[in-house]
């Protein structure tokens, strides 16, 4: 079974290293790589592939710094292209970014299988460019892997049951990645305090605005007069800081460079609790039993929020501060079995060769 596969992002990269590494155990597979460029810089995109040991990208389209409409179609263009040559069986393609739509489109043109894996998450919020690219993937795919049975119903609620996709609850791909690479956590080169909160802010609801982004930094900045705040700073969040010249309190906010995952899980394993506007993110803290608070004012991770593991605190800095206080003293029970079972690049990699 020919198949190629699309990322672009770094969420896309660590799932990718689970299900190629299944791929790799079939003898029936042959997986193509199409790296759309979407994150260029390099601790953002080539060193995942370096110490996660992902096959290195048969084709990098190093499509990136554009709007969102000449960004995805560029890749419409090329990945179109490399299917045309590569003829594959199957396309799949993960999360919610351009690189997963564009890739979707490409290959519905072409009539080509579609294999959407995280399908079926919702955060109801059309505002928010992710949104509408997971609903505008799962609804041209073909076979669509479910993280969780709330993300099944999702698609229930939507009437997909009509439009015959073939829905599977999979389990959580980056359950499957926490568990493997948990051991082979990286203490990073710069200082880690005996305590200290985990933060990262990068979607574009929060720092496209620059009061949401001045509120959640101000939230922040009185956080770590009391406790050290390590934040990896994403490209598009410094620039954004260094325009506005953000005064800073006499906190204690270590900004760093993007780390590599084996870093981040050294992080998520010793920081003392995370808040973050991340997706991806919310489910670490939860795989490694720390609370979280959301800097959004909605996720399309319930389930974490109905089981009082996370705590939706948007970005107005009162609510921030009183989500803080509480992720910090609530004793959650982390109860198991919300995203599978740890097996899911084996449920997918059986799943794909039924089809």
């Amino acid at each position: 079974m020919n198949i190629v596969t699309i990322v672009g992002a770094r969420p896309q990269f660590i799932k990718a290293a689970m299900v190629s590494r299944s791929f790799a155990l079939k003898d029936q597979i042959v997986e193509k790589i199409i790296h759309t460029g979407q994150h260029f810089d390099r601790n953002m995109s080539d060193i995942f592939f370096t110490e996660m040991a992902i096959p290195l990208p048969h084709y990098n389209l190093d499509i990136n710094g554009l709007t969102h409409g000449a960004m995805t179609g560029q890749m419409i263009e090329k990945i179109e292209s490399i299917l045309i040559k590569e003829q594959p069986q199957l396309v799949l393609v993960y999360g919610d970014t351009n690189s997963t739509l564009a890739g979707a489109i490409a290959a519905k043109k072409l009539h080509i299988k579609i294999a959407h894996i995280e399908a079926g998450l919702r955060s109801f919020n059309n505002d928010m460019p992710e949104e509408i690219n997971r609903i505008l993937t799962d609804r041209i795919s073909d076979i669509l892997f479910c993280p969780t049975e709330v993300a099944v119903r999702n698609l229930e609620n939507e009437g997909f049951n009509k439009l015959k996709p073939k829905i599977i609850l999979s389990g959580d791909i980056m359950l499957d990645a926490a568990r493997f690479y948990t051991n082979k956590a990286k203490k990073p080169l710069f200082p880690v305090s005996k305590e200290f909160v985990l933060c990262t802010v990068h979607r574009e609801d929060n720092t496209e605005d620059i009061k949401k982004l001045r509120n959640v930094m101000e939230a922040i900045d009185d956080i770590a007069k009391n406790i050290n705040v390590i934040m990896p700073i994403h490209p598009r969040t410094k620039k954004k800081l260094d325009s506005i010249n953000f005064n800073f309190d006499n906190s204690d906010i270590c900004f760093v460079s993007p780390v590599g995952y084996l870093e981040m899980v050294y992080l998520l394993k010793n920081c003392e609790l995370v808040m973050t506007d991340s997706g991806g993110l919310q489910k670490e803290a939860y795989f490694f039993s720390k609370n979280c608070v959301i800097l959004r004012d909605e996720t399309e991770w319930t389930e974490l929020v109905d089981n009082d593991c996370n705590f939706l605190a948007g970005n107005n800095p009162k609510n921030i501060m009183n989500c803080f206080n509480k992720a910090l003293m609530y004793n959650s029970t982390f109860k198991e079995g919300l995203y599978g079972d740890g097996t899911t690049a084996e449920i997918i990699t059986n799943e794909l060769l039924l089809n």
